[in-house]
């Protein structure tokens, strides 16, 4: 049988510009809490206007009625929304409720393609084969003992070299690298590190939104959080609103340098001018793991500044998200200081991938660099007991290069893909830049996490409410394309019958 035709007409070019403002629905949640610092009564009101919207079985529960109950007890404004003390917990809870509750939890056997991951498949775009001998090798020799809490000294060599060439500048060497175990533990070992104990005595930290709720409730927990919605046109993130509120004072700035889920990335001269106007007492967490599939542009050289750290993961580029491993990238004084902490808290990162790192950031840099084949000096920045040959090097670049530009292209491919399913189905895409990520609005809906759960409900593929991103206007939604080929075909002969709610329903 046909699908019944679509209610609206196909998106022409999607939508250019977004801005996370706070819109009327987030304002009326505050409005009715009793107390709007309190983030259980905002999880508990929300849910529950979700609950009374979602549908007749929805509307019966008891979280429904506690919103049916309720009534407006002030005007809540927009800075009380982006400053609360309570919000990004409120938003964080939400998160959790969603993954472990909701989608993974109660409505599992209804979702039957899960466009709402956040990563890459790596079933379809997994490791390099060369990256697994690395890992494979290093089980061999038995490479898993304690070692400096920064990793091992010739890996974080290659990771230097590597971030230089991607900044286009030689700034870094070992001193400037601090492995890690991945991006959120990143920005949670950093929040740490540098609020530490002085929660009582700072002042607001800033986080740019749209943002991935772990990481700015890392920084939320150690000190108060102002919220800076950046908007994004046309692939550009401006981070006007964010060098509005910086202070002298402020101790920390959170900024993604690829938007998640925009896939827009950060106006350069912009985040110089941040990065200039902040004080030398002003942290700035650079988290650059969306900084993939496409070709980024020139990168501000202000990156390598004394107060800015920039965070990198393979969860992302390189299709390993349950790897967690990672690095960061800072002054030396501040990587040295991070030694300290390190050391303490978690020891160090696995040891078991030293050397799976090092032969990834030296063949990422010699692709970067536009090398064919290495020579002698390629060949040399080995060390000899790893029994490298000149000739299994040249096999081994090879092959790398090779899964490298097929996973690219598969991955650029799958995003076009998606992008034109959903304008075929009637939604708006802002098409994305980069990442694995794109933003997608579907019309009639209002509320990103009521549009979940019906379009859940009705075709069983689920994408990631907005409002999870901090998204706090509209019904944006945020669609993984990084999926398999037979994922997309499934969640389009599902989505074909999708009706979209008519204006007098709203």
């Amino acid at each position: 049988m046909d699908p019944p035709p679509l209610s609206v007409p196909r998106a022409a070019d999607g939508f250019r510009a977004y801005a996370p403002e706070v819109d009327e629905r987030v304002l009326e949640v505050f409005a009715r809490a009793e107390d709007p610092g309190d983030w259980r009564q905002l999880h508990a009101l929300w849910l529950g206007r979700v609950a009374s919207e979602a549908g007749q079985a929805e509307a019966a529960t008891p979280e429904a009625e506690l919103w049916r109950q309720s009534r407006s007890r002030r005007s809540a404004t927009a800075d009380e929304v982006l400053s609360g003390p309570s919000t990004v917990t409120f938003i964080k809870e939400l998160f959790n409720t969603f993954f472990r509750d909701d989608l993974y939890g109660r409505h599992r056997p209804v979702a039957k393609v899960i466009l709402s991951g956040g990563a890459v498949d790596e079933r379809a775009f997994g490791l390099s084969e060369v990256l697994k001998a690395a890992l494979s090798f290093s089980l061999d020799q038995d490479w898993y003992g304690y070692s400096d809490s920064r990793g091992r000294l010739a890996c974080r060599e290659a990771v230097a070299r590597l971030e230089n060439q991607r900044l286009g500048l030689t700034v870094y060497d070992e001193a400037n690298v601090a492995l890690t175990l991945g991006g959120t533990f990143s920005v949670n070992a950093l929040a740490d590190f540098i609020l530490g104990s002085r929660r009582a005595t700072l002042a607001p930290a800033l986080a740019a939104i749209p943002n991935y709720p772990p990481l700015v409730q890392a920084v939320a927990r150690r000190a108060p959080v102002s919220l800076a919605a950046v908007p994004c046109r046309d692939g550009v993130v401006s981070l006007r609103p964010l060098i509005d509120q910086l202070r002298p004072e402020t101790p920390l700035v959170l900024l993604q340098t690829v938007n998640n889920p925009t896939g827009g990335a950060v106006d350069e001269d912009e985040l110089a001018e941040l990065i200039r106007k902040a004080s030398p007492q002003t942290m700035i967490l650079l988290d650059e793991c969306h900084e993939c599939v496409g070709e980024l542009p020139w990168r501000s050289p202000l990156r390598a500044s004394a107060n800015v750290v920039r965070i990198a993961s393979v969860s992302k580029s390189w299709a390993a998200p349950g790897f967690k491993a990672g690095w960061i990238v800072g002054d030396a004084a501040v990587i040295a200081e991070y030694y300290e902490f390190a050391s303490t808290t978690y020891g160090g990162p696995p040891s078991l991938l030293y050397l799976f790192i090092e032969v990834m950031a030296r063949l990422e840099r010699w692709l970067l660099e536009g090398l064919d084949c290495p020579g002698p000096s390629e060949f040399m920045e080995f060390e000899p007991h790893l029994g490298l040959t000149p000739s299994r090097l040249e096999t081994a670049y090879s092959v790398y290069r090779g899964d490298r530009r097929g996973a690219e292209a598969g991955l650029l491919a799958l995003r076009d893909v998606s992008v034109g399913l959903m304008q075929d189905l009637g939604a708006e895409v802002m098409v994305p830049r980069f990442s694995v990520n794109a933003a997608v609005r579907f019309p009639g809906w209002r509320d990103s996490y009521v549009c979940y759960r019906d379009i859940l409900a009705q075709t069983g593929v689920s994408f990631l409410p907005g409002i999870l991103t901090f998204c706090f206007s509209g019904a944006i939604m945020r669609m993984t394309t990084a999926r398999t080929a037979p994922d997309l075909r499934d969640a389009a002969d599902r989505l074909a019958g999708l009706r979209f709610p008519q204006p007098a329903a709203v």
